[in-house]
């Protein structure tokens, strides 16, 4: 946070001062989880719909906040508001203007969002104090805790932008003012919320029609929308992808990881990823997009790339457990990702010359497509030459009546955590193993079970 009053910040946010002296320097942090709550914070207490932070406040307070922003009284050091949420953004929005010399990257698509912020922060921190956005924080409590994080030495803020209803992004465009938007790619996440691509297209393009005058646009070229949401708008932009302006050559992959050379108009440079997968390139390819447009180097460019270790929870994890290898991605799922999850267990399994287990849960929020999606999947499976498909708690993982099941793979229908562990039995040394699912169906806790019983098999 950047120095303010105390009561400057209740003027920003319309609120009122309690317990709280107006002299009093506010430069501390915003947490909204008490547990957080230390030296150089401040509580935010959202009343939730299971839990009341304003419960919280004195813990909070106790652990070393400096005071809380209320939307009910409490007897703490506190400032008052109607909204807590609201004044969030009022106070976001203030700090952005104040920090005017500081360049906002904001980042919006149906996958790829953390790693790509991820990448562009390894590449932005060698260059000057990067903020970014941690965890999921992409919503509109999210984003203003990235901006609020900043400071007068901030020099560029990187900001994950997420949606669930058309104008979220639009909104959060608003409060940010990115100097470059970057849209990934429009996929079929989230299609059950917005009822077709279409509007998850018109939602995503809300990052680069609300960008300021002049300011830039990256924009992926893998999928029919995103290339074009930038035309006849008074920015300026970056496509990358195949045979554009920033691209990757002579791509190779090692035991899953992508080799390239990295092209932009400065220059050619090559890169080493340190994350697992083919579809990473699309997510560097525009992490390099936005720092070309901010003036960087293609070698600072092309080194943050090699040195940067996503530390993605759950987002192809590698676990190799003496001669068996699990592929951990289960943080999120829709087709797109299922596919590129899958095409690395096939380019693995080929290279340790076992079999490939993929063990797929369901596929949420795909609405009217659910079915149809599932059954792809499948048919995917099969056709890159999957040995076993385990399909867990859901009978959506059927073969097309097109394809001859006694081809190849084998489908174990599993309608539970037990009937996968009866399998582990089967796997063999040299076998790769993928884990792929929505996170609602919490398949870390079946990761678990395995990486066990896989480990007392060998004891």
């Amino acid at each position: 946070m950047i120095n303010i009053t105390a009561t400057s910040f209740a003027q920003i946010v319309s609120g009122t001062l309690k317990n709280l002296p107006g002299e009093t320097i506010i430069d501390q942090i915003p947490v909204i989880n008490s547990n957080n709550a230390k030296k150089g914070t401040f509580f935010v207490a959202f009343n939730g719909k299971n839990i009341d932070g304003h419960e919280f406040v004195l813990n909070a307070i106790d652990s070393g906040a400096k005071f809380a922003l209320v939307s009910k009284e409490v007897d703490a050091p506190s400032i008052l508001v109607s909204d807590v949420s609201q004044a969030l953004l009022a106070l976001a929005v203030f700090v952005r203007n104040e920090l005017k010399d500081m360049k906002v990257v904001g980042i919006t698509g149906s996958q790829g969002k953390t790693t790509t912020k991820e990448f562009l922060n390894s590449i932005l921190k060698s260059v000057g104090e990067t903020v970014a956005t941690e965890a999921n924080f992409n919503t509109e409590i999210g984003v203003p805790l990235t901006i609020l994080r900043c400071t007068l030495n901030t020099k560029f803020c990187i900001v994950e932008m997420g949606a669930r209803h058309i104008g979220d992004i639009a909104k959060l465009t608003k409060i940010c003012a990115p100097d470059v938007g970057v849209v990934l790619v429009v996929g079929s996440a989230h299609i059950g919320e917005f009822g077709s691509v279409e509007a998850i297209a018109k939602t995503k393009s809300e990052l680069i029609s609300n960008l300021p005058d002049g300011k830039y646009a990256v924009l992926g070229t893998y999928d029919n929308w995103t290339p074009k949401m930038a035309d006849g708008l008074p920015i300026k932009s970056i496509l990358f992808g195949h045979s554009q302006s920033v691209r990757e050559a002579d791509l190779q992959l090692h035991g899953g990881y992508a080799h390239f050379e990295l092209v932009t108009p400065d220059g050619r440079n090559p890169v080493s990823l340190q994350v697992l997968g083919e579809h990473q390139v699309p997510n560097a390819l525009a992490a390099a997009a936005a720092a070309y447009a901010l003036g960087i180097s293609n070698e600072i460019i092309a080194v943050g790339l090699t040195t940067a270790e996503p530390d993605s929870k759950w987002r192809m994890q590698i676990d190799d457990l003496g001669g068996l290898k699990i592929i951990n991605d289960y943080y999120n799922a829709n087709p797109e990702s299922m596919k590129a999850a899958i095409k690395t267990l096939a380019l693995l399994t080929q290279e340790s010359g076992g079999s490939s287990w993929a063990i797929l849960g369901k596929m949420h929020e795909l609405g009217a497509i659910e079915k149809e999606s599932h059954i792809q999947i499948t048919d995917f499976c099969q056709d890159i030459g999957v040995d076993h498909l385990l399909s867990v708690g859901t009978d959506l993982y059927k073969v097309s009546e097109k394809e001859d099941i006694g081809k190849h793979m084998v489908v174990h229908n599993c309608a539970s955590t037990d009937a996968v562990l009866q399998l582990v039995s089967n796997f063999s040394s040299g076998d790769v193993v993928l884990l792929k699912a929505s996170r609602s169906e919490k398949f870390e806790d079946i990761a678990a079970l395995i990486r066990d019983k896989w480990n007392g098999s060998k004891e």
